[in-house]
């Protein structure tokens, strides 16, 4: 152990509880240093130990006591000095105590009344709405409507469509977030429709919002039932294995959802729907030839090319860089001109329009 000789002195003439009495260069110190080699002391020293207190210093240095009265003296002044202390370090305690309970009443009454002040409240609503449905900036002259919008979809209300394609197009707001939560609110009706009314078209609709809810597995219980109902009528049946197989290739369960493709297109060979999901399965897959093949049939059937490009771009934003590369080498490998906008895909899940820059 280190032994501080300056510790040591401040115990010796029992100051050690003081700071200035250890400190090299503290005035408290020097009169001790000069006290224990015996050394005569400044006109202002005895003053300064009368003063903070150190009598029973002060009177060992003028002679009034000897060494054993200084002891019980000095003893005394330090065990009330630690007592003093610790009173004042408890006062301290209570009163840190009782200024932290005066802010939390200060806090409370404060978010009390801003929960109470309509204009705050309006503004953390807004807040939380445009967190849930991730909306940025919004300009000033769509606020109010957006707004209304977005507590519209926030309360379960269903939008008109005008007010959709508006948030899509010159609000320009539309999220992923609130795509989602669109489509879902649009699911929910349409399941319902179909199990009040029993039109099974209702139910392959409310498939594709599901799915696009990000809600696949929905899908797959409204298709089930319905494809228990509906018998062996070929439009309406492959219209429910299609989108029961999109819903699956969501869920990557891609061998049954070729299984459902397959027996889609048999019942109806001239609807390009299950050529397009039979088109994406196969690429999933890893079978680049026979996708492309189910693809270019989709397109000689009606299929709009910008409708399998954005399906393209789905199945590439999902996979894996190194096949990422390999379709987009197959493809332009096997029509340049048709697939040239993927030199200029970004990533994203949208074709990007050609002729931009």
């Amino acid at each position: 152990m280190t032994h501080d000789p300056r510790a040591a002195l401040a115990k010796r003439y029992f100051l050690d509880d003081l700071p200035g009495a250890i400190q090299l260069g503290a005035r408290l110190n020097g009169i001790l240093l000069k006290v224990d080699a015996g050394e005569q002391l400044t006109q202002w020293s005895r003053p300064f130990l009368a003063s903070n207190g150190f009598h029973a210093l002060d009177a060992l240095v003028g002679g009034q006591s000897n060494w054993e009265t200084f002891q019980r003296a000095a003893e005394e002044e330090q065990a009330e000095r630690l007592e003093k202390a610790s009173v004042k370090a408890a006062e301290k305690v209570a009163e840190l105590a009782e200024l932290a309970v005066t802010r939390a009443a200060t806090a409370k009454a404060t978010f009390a009344a801003m929960a109470n002040d309509p204009v705050l409240r309006r503004k953390q609503e807004a807040k939380k709405l445009r967190h849930r449905f991730d909306v940025g900036y919004i300009e000033n002259e769509h606020y109010g409507r957006v707004m209304a919008l977005l507590k519209r979809i926030d309360n379960g209300q269903r939008l008109k469509e005008a007010d959709v394609l508006w948030l899509r197009t010159e609000a320009d707001c539309w999220t992923d977030e609130l795509h989602k939560a669109w489509h879902a609110l649009e699911a929910a009706a349409l399941t319902k429709a179909w199990e009040n009314g029993g039109d099974a078209w209702n139910a392959v609709n409310a498939s594709a919002h599901w799915r696009k809810a990000d809600e696949p597995e929905r899908a797959l219980g409204v298709t089930e039932a319905a494809l228990a109902k509906v018998g062996r009528v070929p439009k309406l049946r492959s219209a429910l294995l299609t989108t029961r197989g999109g819903a699956l290739r969501d869920l990557r369960r891609l061998d049954e959802a070729k299984s459902l493709g397959c027996e889609a297109h048999e019942l109806t060979p001239k609807d390009y729907r299950p050529c397009t999901l039979l088109g994406a399965v196969h690429f999933e897959l890893g079978d680049l030839v026979t996708g492309h093949e189910w693809y270019a049939k989709a397109e000689s059937l009606g299929a709009p090319p910008k409708a399998i490009d954005q399906d393209l771009c789905m199945l590439l934003a999902r996979s894996p860089d190194q096949e990422q590369q390999r379709i987009r080498e197959f493809l332009l490998h096997k029509d340049p001109d048709r697939f040239n906008w993927l030199n200029r895909w970004n990533g994203s899940q949208r074709p990007r329009d050609p002729r931009r820059p």
